[in-house]
């Protein structure tokens, strides 16, 4: 019995989803020192069939402190530009492009004042109603060394 009440105990934490981002949440007082550019988005199928989502780009620290960690809210729209997907994750930075793009948390490589980084976020699902324009990124967290 002990092993069942377990067994629903894991399976009600597994369908527990990630806490989401508030749209109005403000963006961390550091990322007025982070620039985003050179943004690019790219698919590809996966193995079930699927396809994943990549949003590639460059950050830059013009900031007086090491960066170890960095969390992106990620505002993908519809034609209306009402947010029709909200996700945050960790910005994790590019390590090898050979044979294919390698990607680790930023921790593994703290991001110092004046240095910059390529990143790839990866997205399994994408809404049927986005737009098609790249979306809006905001740094809403930035941990330190």
């Amino acid at each position: 019995m002990a092993a069942v009440a377990a067994l629903f105990g894991f399976y009600e934490h597994a369908r527990v989803r990630p806490a989401v981002t508030p749209i109005s949440a403000a963006a961390d007082p550091y990322a007025a020192s982070l620039t985003i550019d050179r943004l690019a988005m790219s698919e590809s199928a996966n193995l079930a069939g699927g396809k994943v989502t990549y949003l590639d780009g460059h950050i830059a620290n013009r900031g007086n402190r090491t960066v170890a960690g960095i969390s992106v809210q990620v505002l993908f729209r519809n034609a209306a530009h009402e947010v029709a997907q909200n996700d945050t994750q960790p910005l994790r930075i590019i390590r090898t492009r050979q044979p294919y793009i390698d990607v680790e948390p930023l921790s593994a490589a703290p991001l110092h004042p004046g240095e910059s980084q390529d990143f790839r976020l990866v997205f399994d699902t994408v809404p049927d109603q986005w737009d098609g324009v790249y979306p809006d990124l905001r740094v809403v967290h930035v941990d330190f060394k």
